[in-house]
């Protein structure tokens, strides 16, 4: 099994903890410090050695921070995660606050009257200081760069991950490193910068046409990396990593140098040198400045061409998720067979959809955690079962499973929602108004240059109408082969980022009720060129990678429109006609009979 079922964290253990960094705190003349969950390369998915937010607070969501002051401590969560909070935090020692709606400058202001707050840049990118330090403008309250004061109060930190790296071949990628070096290095010259520092894992993957093992889940690398003007890349990693044909790879304009040497590399470069202020850490742009080195602000260079998938790419996706909605397919007609005897728990569910993706012969890990709640467990958005939250899937209730996969060949990302007995008249209306949302995001056609906030309007209206939201983002990027989380597409009322063919996100509108039950329903698309239609003004369109069924016993079929319903009996004449012939006998009969037309 990938996945384990032990809790990493308890609310116990968080007072001790909380009372040994406010020591540490007052010992280095600190009012308070900041602990967020990232990394030094911002990763959203972090090893071991960097769960810092979680070994204090107990909290093992994706995103989030907690402000330590002497007599506060503020968990920050965003909607995603108010409801699991409550059950990881000792909440009489940490308050969870409602992030974004609350700000952290402004919780600040209210609760610490002046003093100087301490933060790893390592761990902040300078757009998020900049803007914390812009709402503490005036208030008698300063931050400071500091060592982290959280690595020397945890005994039995876990130790850097050393991954195996290897290959991921050209033909996959669909174009070879060197040449997506120089193209590159060819904008950089355009630019006038001398070089650009890269620090996120998947952009160095990417343009290195390698991935690795450093992250769980994820099939990356953790390096810090300087593409320099001329398609040269100084790579930062420890050496211990690569094999001699994975070196081989790399070539000879790909310079090995261990990690503790990026730091005085930064300090020899020739500027302007270009750094990423939403992404990268702080601290390289105050190593640049301290040695007078010109910073050039600009994103990241790799990351908008790993976004738009080359024609290998998503052919490669293609085929994991024909190869990935046959596993679906099995687990969904195995679970209709035993879900109704009442002996099924959400462990032997994650465990036995983990079988039929090993089934493939082709798994080489799961893309995340599989979230997988019955009833009221549903309604924890990001929920992960431990042997002591395990629970019964019970009858008359809904079931929301959300899995992914790592294929060679591509990442998954799917969710169900699934009915055991009769879950009720009104769960079946808002699976329906679910449903119709991610119809609408399928169906769409868009003028070139709209973004993601454009569109996620699309998902939520049939819920609007009804009083009802979810509190996420409809769709986030998805990488190939790489992480299953990518920017910077995103189906966002935040996204700014004009969509374009060859983006790969997600379409995953929800409803959840706390306490009772959550419907979450996804599946993975790509941007193309949309067929003329019209005037023929140039417009985009999704392409549908998914193929598994929804769950016909939920949809109010009276409440589609007819163009609802042609698009889900075709989508369902798709799913037989990809999958259909990958199936057992037992499955493919089952499929028949749910995927037939409404």
């Amino acid at each position: 099994m990938f996945q384990t079922f032990h809790a990493t964290s308890s609310p116990a253990q968080g007072p001790a903890r909380l009372a040994a960094l406010r020591a540490a705190l007052a010992a280095d003349g600190l009012s308070g410090f900041i602990v967020p969950r990232s990394d030094a390369h911002q990763g959203e998915y972090v090893a071991a050695r960097d769960e810092r937010l979680q070994w204090l607070t107990g909290f093992t969501g994706s995103a989030g921070f907690c402000i330590v002051l002497p007599d506060a401590a503020g968990v920050f969560i965003d909607g995603r995660y108010r409801v699991q909070v409550k059950h990881q935090v000792d909440t009489g020692h940490f308050v969870p606050v409602p992030w974004p709606e609350v700000q952290p400058g402004e919780w600040l202001r209210e609760k610490l009257s002046q003093g100087t707050v301490g933060f790893d840049p390592w761990l902040h990118t300078a757009d998020e200081i900049a803007r914390l330090e812009a709402a503490l403008s005036g208030s008698g309250i300063v931050l400071r760069p500091v060592e982290n004061p959280v690595d020397g109060i945890w005994p039995d930190q876990p130790e850097p991950p050393l991954g195996r790296a290897f290959i991921h071949p050209d033909e996959r990628a669909g174009e070879t490193s060197e040449a997506k070096r120089q193209r590159l290095a060819e904008g950089l010259r355009t630019a006038g910068r001398q070089a650009a520092v890269l620090t996120l894992p998947d952009s160095i993957c990417w343009l290195l046409n390698i991935r690795g093992a450093d992250v769980p889940r994820n099939p990356v690398l953790h390096a810090f990396a300087v593409l320099h003007d001329d398609g040269r890349v100084t790579l930062y990693t420890e050496d211990s990593k690569f094999d001699e044909p994975t070196r081989a790879h790399l070539g000879e304009h790909v310079t090995l140098r261990p990690p503790a040497a990026f730091v005085p590399g930064l300090r020899t470069l020739q500027g302007p040198v270009q750094v990423d202020r939403k992404t990268a850490p702080l601290a390289v742009t105050l190593e640049l400045h301290d040695a007078g080195i010109e910073v050039a602000e600009g994103d990241d260079p790799c990351r908008l061409p790993k976004a738009c998938k080359t024609e290998a790419e998503i052919a490669g996706m293609r085929d994991a998720h024909l190869r990935d909605g046959a596993a679906m397919v099995e687990f969904l007609c195995w679970l209709d067979a035993e879900a109704p005897s009442g002996g099924l728990t959400e462990i032997d569910v994650v465990t036995a959809l983990e079988g039929f993706r090993r089934a493939t012969n082709a798994l080489h890990d799961i893309s995340f955690d599989t979230i997988c709640g019955a009833g009221p467990n549903g309604a924890i958005m990001h929920y992960r079962v431990t042997d002591g939250s395990n629970r019964q899937v019970g009858q008359d209730e809904l079931l929301l499973v959300d899995s992914g996969a790592q294929y060679a060949d591509g990442t998954t990302d799917i969710t169900r929602t699934i009915a055991v007995g009769d879950p009720g008249e009104e769960a079946r209306e808002c699976y329906t108004r679910v449903l119709q949302g991610l119809i609408a995001i399928s169906r769409v056609r868009w003028p070139k240059g709209l973004a993601g906030r454009d569109l996620d309007p699309l998902a939520r209206y049939p819920l609007w109408i009804a009083g009802q939201d979810f509190d996420h983002g409809t769709g986030h990027g998805v990488g190939a082969f790489l992480s299953v989380h990518e920017g910077p597409q995103r189906l966002s009322r935040i996204s700014e980022v004009p969509l374009e063919p060859g983006m790969i996100l997600s379409n995953e509108p929800g409803y959840y009720r706390e306490g009772a039950f959550g419907i979450r329903l996804e599946n993975l698309i790509v941007v193309k060129e949309a067929a003329p239609l019209g005037d023929d003004r140039k417009q985009l369109a999704f392409e549908t990678l998914t193929f598994v069924p929804f769950d016909r016993r939920l949809i109010l079929v009276d409440r589609l429109a007819p163009g609802e319903r042609e698009w889900l009996d075709a989508y369902h004449a798709d799913v037989i006609a990809k999958i259909g012939m990958r199936l057992s006998s037992g499955a493919r009969e089952w499929l028949g009979k749910v995927a037939a037309p409404l």
